[in-house]
């Protein structure tokens, strides 16, 4: 059955995430299938958030590999020592980087990228994936982005 995300028009940022993580939390309860929950996650933020691109990479033989993800194709494999997402990984932290040509190392997946917001997600204590969300404005993410999107990482923690 196919949900629409619905989202208030004119709400602030932090009351959109209140609106679209309850949604979500509904949309992944029943189903069991990590691919599905995922690519269903990363349809709802950009589409309920309007980000640019939203994806997650599994950590995987010695580097990120792309998994389910929404907007223009990406890049398919990141080494745990590069960009943003490897930083992530890594330091096991959440990223926020205001302007991408500005971090060093920084990977290019699409030149439009301006800045990006990079959360890890733990099994056991270990980063297994991580949720890498992009926009083409400079200056995105802040805390509200951390906190919200901190809590959709323990979502699909408890999926896992």
């Amino acid at each position: 059955m196919a949900e629409d995300i619905l989202i208030s028009k004119n709400a602030s940022k932090e009351e959109m995430y209140k609106e679209l993580l309850p949604q979500i939390a509904s949309l992944i309860e029943v189903e069991s299938d990590l691919v599905a929950n995922l690519a269903n996650i990363a349809a709802a933020l950009k589409y309920g958030m309007n980000f640019f691109w939203v994806g997650f990479y599994h950590a995987k033989e010695g580097e990120l590999v792309l998994g389910p993800f929404q907007g223009p194709v990406a890049c398919t494999r990141i080494p745990f020592s590069k960009g943003v997402c490897g930083a992530s990984y890594t330091q096991k932290n959440v990223v926020i980087v205001e302007d991408v040509d500005q971090f060093p190392g920084h990977i290019a997946c699409s030149s439009l990228s301006k800045s990006e917001i990079v959360v890890p997600i733990f099994a056991n204590g270990e980063v297994v994936m991580i949720l890498d969300v992009d926009s083409e404005e400079l200056a995105s993410f802040d805390e509200i982005d951390e906190r919200y999107l901190n809590e959709l990482a323990k979502m699909v923690e408890a999926k896992l």
